[in-house]
């Protein structure tokens, strides 16, 4: 159903929430386990909320997301799923043979009160566990956060539970690249490569979620963070953790138990961003820019030059995760475009602070919220108030831009209705000139629509 009747009157909401800006922890956490190399993903509750999580994945990545589950019965429901998920752990450690299982929990184990590092440590002793393998486990109550919650927790738990420390430091950067695209992490270590920095970034879900078709099915592709390389993680130099809301929490859990020292970064969407990381990256590992990026930076800079005239003063309206609205908000005030509503979906009170500092100058009377009454129905209601040029968001927006007739580009967490997000980055450089084309594409199409016969231009 489309949403024609929307009313232009907001009303103040305590609890209700329509059409979130947001999804369920447990579709992070999953996604975080796969970017470790062998790696199932275990749901530890019951098969329906499993079925819902690998088909969110799935659908957005248009590749099978596997995933064991705990299958709650009505009788594990009340007397908690200690034997189920013992008895799963050795099934899936026999019939499928991974390297190691990254369990969660749901709404069901959480409110039941499971104890995951119980269960765990009896696995561990009554020798579910085989030798050489590994199991480790994060905290993911749906009822409280978001996708982006759960991200940070199985990034917590993968250094909780892989990662180590020799007492002799390695020449390496750790990169916790927050929850981005796969094509943003191999856009993410080609950059680290092209500088000659030594890196270990976990999770890398590049060639698992996006893996080549090579006709045959593999339960677990080549890429992801290997087991190894997590593990030296205890001993590298620094951490850059891309995201507060994704990545802060892991790199603090390394400083705190190995002294690894950490720097919180936007996620380098952008020019200004993408300038940050890589001066960041630089320092960290002590190496030079090459002067390939100064070209690369140039040609982005040379096309924001090219498109002012489309771009200066258009209003945009963008909802999503906040590690991403960030840099974008930026992104889009460095091309003296005007961000007017933002949404999150993910609670964290930094996150109005920060949109507001940015928009201070050129955009002081932005609209921005987030948690959980930040839902795309408000989005669509200050739209009908105030209305823009541009909606930035996942699929869930299509529906307010046919309504409001309003160019839209498909960005962020999910995108069920097209492909290329999983191929083609938008970090880095390139990916600001990828996010451009595609922000002028929207653009200039309307244009060319509503165009009378005299106006319609050949060269634009």
């Amino acid at each position: 159903m489309l949403l024609r009747h929307t009313p232009k009157e907001v009303a103040e909401r305590k609890a209700l929430t329509i059409n979130p800006a947001k999804t369920c922890q447990p579709v992070g956490a999953m996604y975080a386990a796969l970017g470790v190399h062998g790696c199932l993903p275990h749901s530890h509750g019951s098969q329906g909320c499993c079925s819902y999580h690998r088909s969110a994945l799935t659908r957005h990545y248009k590749d099978p997301v596997m995933a064991g589950t705990s299958s709650f019965t009505e009788g594990s429901s009340v007397f908690g799923g200690q034997a189920n998920l013992l008895q799963a752990l050795a099934n899936m450690f026999t019939i499928y043979n991974p390297d190691l299982v990254a369990i969660h929990t749901t709404c069901l184990s959480e409110t039941i009160g499971d104890d995951l590092n119980q269960i765990v440590d009896k696995a561990l002793t009554d020798g579910k566990v085989p030798e050489g393998k590994k199991v480790i486990y994060c905290n993911t109550p749906s009822y409280v956060g978001s996708h982006i919650t759960g991200f940070a927790n199985m990034c917590t738990g993968i250094v909780k539970g892989l990662a180590e420390h020799t007492g002799t430091a390695k020449d390496q950067v750790n990169i916790l690249p927050g929850w981005v695209e796969p094509s943003d992490m191999r856009e993410i270590k080609e950059i680290a490569k092209a500088m000659g920095a030594n890196t270990v970034m976990f999770p890398d879900t590049s060639d698992v979620v996006d893996a080549p078709q090579l006709g045959e099915f593999q339960m677990y592709p080549e890429g992801g963070a290997s087991v190894e390389a997590i593990a030296s993680s205890g001993d590298s130099i620094k951490t850059l953790a891309c995201g507060s809301w994704a990545s802060e929490d892991a790199a603090k859990l390394l400083d705190s138990k190995f002294k690894v020292p950490y720097e919180v970064l936007d996620i380098p969407v952008g020019l200004a961003a993408t300038d940050r990381f890589v001066e960041a990256l630089a320092n960290a590992a002590k190496v030079s820019i090459p002067d390939s990026f100064i070209a690369e930076r140039g040609r982005l800079v040379d096309v924001i030059t090219d498109m002012s005239q489309y771009l200066h003063g258009k209003k945009v309206a963008l909802f999503g995760d906040p590690d991403q609205l960030i840099p974008l908000t930026e992104f889009l005030l460095d091309l003296d475009m005007i961000p007017t509503h933002i949404v999150s979906g993910t609670p964290g009170k930094k996150f109005t602070a920060k949109i507001k500092e940015l928009c201070a100058e050129k955009a002081p009377d932005v609209n921005v919220a987030n948690g959980a009454q930040a839902d795309i129905f408000l989005l669509h209601q200050w739209m009908k108030n105030e209305p823009v040029d541009l909606l930035l968001g996942n699929t869930y927006g299509k529906y307010i831009a046919r309504d409001e007739d309003v160019p839209f580009v498909r960005y962020g967490f999910p995108i069920l209705d097209r492909i290329g997000h999983s191929y083609f980055p938008t970090v880095g450089y390139k990916g600001g000139i990828r996010l451009l084309e595609k922000m002028l594409g929207v653009i200039m199409d309307k244009m060319d629509r509503d165009a009378t016969e005299s106006k319609f231009e050949l060269v634009m």
